[in-house]
C-alpha cells in the first residue's frame, strides 16, 4: 500500500464534524465507528440503517421544518421511485437564512474591479424585498423564475426569493450566447427574468443586453424582466416589461419573509445537461433532497464549520454554484468570485484567499494543471494558513495535479478531489476530512450512497476499470425530468443499462486504499479544460452555415486536458478556407459559449452513421486515438471511418 500525500493531525480528527457526527451515531444507534468505513457501510447497509442514518443527518445538521413525519423512506424497494420523507414539509431558502447579524453572509469580488459583502441582515432584508416584488407579480408555487446572471450576491438573492415562495429557479452564465439560454429556459416557460447588463471577464466588459432583448423577445411566457446593473450602466428602457432590480427593491416594504412549507420532493431547481444528444435535458430537483445532501457533504464531507468561509470558482451555469451556495445552512460565509481566474494573473484567486481567510478553495483540475504548468507557486508568496480544505472537480484530477498542490500551493491541506454532478447536484465520490489523501485517488464514497462499481455483466469489480453506479436510493435523485410526463426519458438516461440501479456515464475503479479514480465519461460528452459541454450545441451553431453539409465532433486527449476537434463535410466543390474556418469558430462562440469553439476544424468527405442514420461520435473518437472500433456492424459505411485515420492535423 502506498504511503498517503497528507494525513490530519489528532487535533484536526479531533475538531472535525465528522468526528462528532461519528460519536452521535455511537451513542444513538450503538455503531461502533472507529473509521470512516465502519460509518459507511452502516450508512448503506439495508433500509434500517438508510433510515437511521438520515434521521441523524437531519438532526445533527439541524434541518428546519413545519414537520418531518413519521416515515423516512417509502417504498424503499423501487429505483427509481422510492421517496424520502413523504410527509415532511419545509422551506429551503428558511434553512439557508437561519443565521442572523452583521457578520458577512456573502463576500464577492468580481476579477479585480468590484468588492461587495452583504451581512447576514442585509441578504435577508434583500431576499424579503425580492420575494415581495415576486410575489406581487403573480410568482406563485411551481412558477419558474430564470436567471441570466454572473456569480455574484444578486443571483443568490434571486434563487432564495425564489425558493421562498416555493418557485423553481433556473440560471445560466451569461457568457452563453443567445440560442445556448434558448434551448434551456426555452424549454422550462420562466414567468420572470433575472439579467445582468455586463459583466467583467479578462479586464474586459462584456454587454449582454442585446442578448438579454433577444432571449426575451423567444420566450412568450416571459412577464418580467429584472435587470442587475453590474458593469453596464444598467439602462432598462429598451427591454419590454423590464426594471432595474434595484428601483424594484425599492418599492417593496421588507420585514419579515413568508416561508412558503412545501413537501419534501418539491421542485428547487431546474438544472440541465450538457445537451449531448439534442437539447439540454431538464433535470428537476427537489428542495429536501438537495438540502439533506449538501448539509451532508459541506459538514461532514468538506469540515465546514460555523463560521467558515465556503468558496469554489464556478459560474451560475455549473452545479457547483447550486452546490457552494447552501453552505449558508451550515452557517458559513459563502465567497463569490467572477470572472476569469487568471485575470491579471493566476494571483487573484489566491490573493482572494488570503485577504478574506477562506477556509475551503474550491476549484477545478484544468485550474490546478494550470498552475503547475506555468510554475506558479502560491506556497512562497501567499499566507494561506486559514485555508483547511481544497476541492477540486470539473475533471478527474491527475496525480501530477496531487503534487501541484502539495508542492506549490501547501502542504498541511485536505485536497479533496470531488466527482457526482448536474444529474444529482452534489457528489457520489468525495472527500474524508479525517482520513489520508493518497496521490491520484479521490478519498471516499459518499455517506448514505451505495456506490459500486459494475464491470459490462453488472458484476462489483475492485480494481478493474468499470461503470460506476449506485445501487440504493438517495434522496438527491432528481424528482423527475420536465416535459417527460411518463418518465421515459428519465428511466433511459439512469436506470436502462443497470434496472433498478442508478449508472450515468463514469468510468471509474475501486482502488486498495478503498479509494476511487475517475477515467472520465464513458459516453460522448466533451470536456475540454475540464467543463462538461455537449455537442448537439455545437451542431446547432454550425449547420446554420449554408456551406456545411454535417459535421460530427470529439473530444481528443491531449497531454493531460482534452480538446474539440470538429469535423465538417461541406456541400459539393467546396473546400475548407481559413475564412470559413473563423466563421464557424465565430458561430459557435456567439450561439453557445467560448467555451465550445473547437481547437480544430477539419474537413472529410464523408461522417459515418448507423444504419438508423444516427452520426456515431464513440467510433470516430476512438479511431482518432487509435482504437479498435469493436461494432463496425452497427454502422451504414464503415468505410467513412478511414478519414479519420492517422490525420497529421490531429499530432500533438
Amino acid at each position: 500500500m502506498t504511503a498517503p500525500m497528507w494525513q490530519p493531525s489528532r487535533e484536526r480528527i479531533e475538531n472535525a464534524r465528522l468526528t462528532a457526527f461519528m460519536k452521535q451515531v455511537e451513542r444513538d444507534h450503538g455503531v461502533a465507528c472507529r473509521e470512516y468505513r465502519d460509518l459507511w457501510e452502516w450508512s448503506r447497509r439495508d433500509q434500517a440503517s438508510m433510515e437511521k442514518f438520515w434521521l441523524s443527518i437531519w438532526d445533527f445538521c439541524g434541518v428546519i421544518a413545519e414537520t418531518r413525519g413519521e416515515t423516512v423512506i417509502q417504498d424503499f424497494d423501487k429505483m427509481p421511485g422510492a421517496a424520502f420523507f413523504p410527509d415532511a414539509r419545509l422551506n429551503f431558502a428558511q434553512n439557508l437564512l437561519r443565521q442572523r447579524g452583521a457578520g458577512d453572509a456573502v463576500v464577492f469580488w468580481g476579477e479585480d474591479k468590484v468588492k461587495r459583502r452583504l451581512s447576514h441582515d442585509e441578504l435577508y432584508e434583500r431576499v424579503a424585498r425580492v420575494a415581495q416584488g415576486l410575489r406581487e407579480l403573480g410568482v406563485k408555487e411551481g412558477d419558474r423564475v430564470a436567471a441570466y446572471l454572473p456569480n455574484m450576491p444578486e443571483t443568490i438573492i434571486a434563487m432564495l426569493a425564489t425558493a421562498s415562495i416555493g418557485a423553481i429557479f433556473s440560471s445560466c452564465s451569461p457568457d452563453f450566447g443567445v440560442q445556448g439560454v434558448l434551448d434551456r429556459f426555452g424549454q422550462i416557460e420562466p414567468k420572470v427574468l433575472f439579467a445582468v447588463d455586463a459583466y467583467h471577464y479578462n479586464g474586459k466588459v462584456r454587454d449582454v443586453t442585446a442578448n438579454v432583448a433577444a432571449v426575451a423577445e423567444q420566450l412568450p411566457t416571459l412577464e418580467k424582466i429584472l435587470l442587475v446593473n453590474y458593469a453596464g450602466d444598467g439602462d432598462a428602457s429598451a427591454l419590454a416589461n423590464a426594471e432595474r432590480l434595484d428601483a424594484f427593491e425599492a418599492r417593496q416594504p421588507g420585514g419579515g419573509i413568508e416561508f412558503a412549507q412545501m413537501p419534501f420532493n418539491h421542485p428547487l431547481y431546474i438544472m440541465f445537461s450538457s445537451g449531448t444528444t439534442g437539447k439540454p435535458k431538464c433535470i428537476v430537483h427537489g428542495a429536501g433532497g438537495t438540502l439533506l445532501q449538501h448539509l451532508k457533504e459541506h459538514q461532514l464531507h468538506t469540515d465546514v464549520q460555523p463560521g467558515d468561509r465556503a468558496f469554489y470558482f464556478t459560474t451560475c451555469g455549473w452545479m457547483m454554484w447550486n452546490w457552494i451556495v447552501s453552505a449558508l445552512a451550515a452557517n458559513a460565509t459563502v465567497m463569490l468570485y467572477d470572472g476569469s481566474p487568471f485575470h491579471p494573473d493566476w494571483r487573484i484567486l489566491f490573493r482572494y484567499a488570503e485577504a478574506e481567510r477562506i477556509t475551503m478553495f474550491g476549484t477545478s483540475a484544468k485550474f490546478i494543471d494550470t498552475l503547475g504548468n506555468q510554475g506558479a507557486r502560491p506556497i512562497d508568496e501567499f499566507d494561506l494558513s486559514s485555508v483547511r480544505t481544497m476541492t477540486s472537480t470539473g475533471s478527474p484530477l491527475l496525480a501530477e495535479g496531487f503534487d501541484v498542490v502539495y508542492n506549490n500551493v501547501k502542504q498541511d491541506i485536505c485536497l479533496s478531489s470531488i466527482s457526482g454532478g448536474t444529474d444529482i447536484v452534489s457528489c457520489f465520490v468525495l472527500g474524508n476530512p479525517i482520513g489520508p489523501v493518497y496521490r491520484g485517488e479521490i478519498q471516499v464514497r459518499g455517506l448514505g450512497m451505495d456506490v459500486d462499481i459494475f464491470d459490462d455483466q453488472g458484476r462489483s469489480v475492485r480494481g478493474e476499470k468499470g461503470e460506476l453506479v449506485c445501487k440504493k436510493p438517495f434522496p438527491c435523485m432528481p424528482v423527475r425530468f420536465w416535459n417527460d410526463p411518463g418518465g421515459e426519458r428519465f428511466h433511459n438516461a439512469y436506470f436502462a443499462d443497470y434496472p433498478g440501479i442508478w449508472h450515468h456515464g463514469d468510468f471509474a475503479a475501486l482502488t486498495e486504499n478503498d479509494g476511487i479514480i475517475i477515467y472520465g465519461r464513458s459516453d460522448a460528452t466533451l470536456n475540454p479544460g475540464g467543463v462538461r459541454i455537449g455537442t448537439a450545441e455545437i451542431y446547432r451553431q454550425v449547420e446554420k452555415l449554408e456551406e456545411i453539409e454535417e459535421a460530427i465532433v470529439i473530444g481528443q486527449d491531449v497531454g493531460d486536458d482534452q480538446r474539440v476537434v470538429l469535423f465538417v463535410r461541406l456541400k459539393n466543390g467546396l473546400e475548407l478556407s481559413d475564412e470559413l474556418v473563423d466563421r464557424i469558430k465565430q458561430s459557435i462562440r456567439k450561439g453557445a459559449s467560448p467555451r465550445h469553439v473547437p481547437a480544430k476544424v477539419l474537413q472529410v468527405p464523408d461522417i459515418p452513421r448507423t444504419r438508423s442514420g444516427k452520426i456515431v461520435e464513440l467510433a470516430v473518437r476512438d479511431v482518432v486515438h487509435g482504437r479498435q472500433i469493436k461494432n463496425k456492424e452497427a454502422l451504414a459505411n464503415p468505410e467513412a471511418l478511414d478519414h479519420f485515420r492517422d490525420r497529421p492535423e490531429l499530432q500533438a
